[in-house]
């Protein structure tokens, strides 16, 4: 059962209960101030969560099946719902049960029949402190992904044939990305989490290239077999610089991606890349994605040496490496896509 009143503007809370006439009367207490969603089942609760995202979940404990903690640690496994504040609603509170619920991600507890204003005043409280959580974290997103983006913007300074390679190779790996998912492939390793972090991180693919000296990274010809040797100190290089990064700044996950990336981008799906020569599932799977999006990038872009080649050309190269220097489901998903790739370029090179 789901009961739905929603007027614009307001925040939405989702309550949960077995019991249609507690369900009722906290619809009505909740009338006016807030948008209110009613389900009488935890399975329900999680579907609804993930189709409106509430502000806030008002869960009750004791229900048959699905109970309130096992509700709650569905939630709280999920990455995109963890950050959904929820209070639990009871009619028997005692010690054991609340320390249980505390323990299991709860804000706080509500004692059945909910007296109105008690209930308003502490959902409003718990909303706010939610709302000043989400302000802090993207003011700290902003902030690493600007990091990330100055430091990348250092390395395109010194190597001026790859202008705003970094932001393209973004969109690109955004872009392979939602195709995968859309296809429901690699569902262990790519959420919507896994490719935000790869997204941010992977400005920074390339910052190993800042040990590299002048006369190999702007060098406007092919490189020789022992300068090759020295660009391709770069992938480790930067490993190394990002790790340190990351044990410095521990909170900031999408360093660790990064780590991943600077490894393993140049690695061949059927072994002979650098640096580990890995091949196949060896390879971790946001290198993969990068190794397709620098490619491409690589093959559009003017360099000194070249002009850089068509969509067309680019796109019939990628698909040559279907199965040996890429991934083959990663090539699926870029054909499926390309014609996104196409436009990310052309609006780069209007700009």
């Amino acid at each position: 059962m789901s009961l739905d009143r929603r007027s614009e503007g307001k925040k939405k809370i989702l309550v949960v209960d077995d019991n249609l006439s507690s369900l009722k009367q906290i619809g009505a207490l909740l009338s006016g101030s807030y948008d209110y969603l009613l389900v009488r089942s935890g399975m329900e609760a999680i579907e609804v969560c993930a189709r409106e995202y509430p502000d806030l979940v008002l869960l009750d404990v004791e229900m048959p099946g699905m109970d309130g903690f096992e509700t709650i640690r569905a939630l709280k496994d999920s990455p995109l719902l963890s950050c959904i504040p929820v209070v639990f609603l009871t009619g028997n509170l005692d010690d054991e049960t609340e320390v249980r619920g505390l323990k299991s991600g709860a804000r706080d507890f509500i004692r059945k029949p909910a007296e109105k204003n008690t209930l308003l005043h502490r959902l409003g409280l718990h909303i706010a402190i939610s709302d000043y959580q989400s302000e802090l974290e993207d003011s700290v997103k902003a902030m690493a992904y600007s990091f990330a983006s100055s430091i990348s913007d250092l390395i395109e300074c010194r190597d001026e044939n790859t202008g705003g390679h970094v932001i393209r190779t973004s969109r690109y790996v955004e872009i392979l990305g939602r195709s995968l998912m859309e296809n429901g492939l690699f569902r262990d390793g790519l959420s919507h989490m896994a490719l935000e972090m790869m997204v941010r991180a992977a400005p920074l693919h390339d910052v190993g290239k800042i040990a590299i000296s002048d006369q190999i990274l702007l060098k406007p010809g092919n490189l020789n077999a022992e300068e090759f040797t020295a660009m391709k100190a770069h992938s480790m290089i930067g490993a190394e610089i990002l790790k340190k990064m990351s044990l410095r700044m521990p909170s900031q996950t999408y360093l660790k991606y990064a780590v991943t990336i600077a490894a393993s981008h140049h690695e061949k799906y059927t072994g002979g890349g650098y640096p580990g020569g890995l091949r196949g599932d060896e390879i971790p799977l946001c290198g993969r994605i990068m190794a397709v999006a620098d490619v491409y990038d690589a093959l559009v872009d003017d360099r000194v040496y070249r002009k850089g080649m068509s969509h067309e050309e680019a796109f019939s190269i990628i698909m040559e490496g279907r199965g040996t220097q890429f991934d083959p489901f990663i090539v699926d998903a870029f054909e499926a896509c390309h014609l996104a790739f196409n436009f990310v370029k052309d609006s780069w090179q209007h700009d």
